[in-house]
């Protein structure tokens, strides 16, 4: 016979770590080659001049030189538009 009454495993107590999401590198500042600009999920910001999109869609710099942020009218396949928003990387 059990001394306690049975209490049996709580559902809650487990949670994810955080990802850390988020611009790393904002305007004006100096990249390297490999240096990520932006840790996104999904496409929220595109890659422009001298940066490359990985698989998880972060924004990393190919080459060395300063970061700009722009916006450009984007089509989609369906014929509606929106602003994106381009990540450059510019030799100075």
């Amino acid at each position: 016979m059990a001394k306690t009454k049975s209490s049996g495993t709580t559902k809650l107590g487990r949670d994810s770590n955080p990802k850390y999401l988020g611009v790393k590198l904002y305007a004006g500042q100096k990249t390297k080659p490999g240096s990520i600009i932006i840790r996104q999920r999904g496409t929220k910001f595109f890659p422009g001049k001298n940066v490359k999109r990985g698989a998880d869609d972060t924004l990393y710099a190919m080459k060395e030189g300063v970061v700009k942020f722009t916006t450009k009218r984007k089509k989609k396949f369906d014929g509606s538009q929106r602003v994106a928003k381009i990540v450059n990387v510019y030799t100075p």
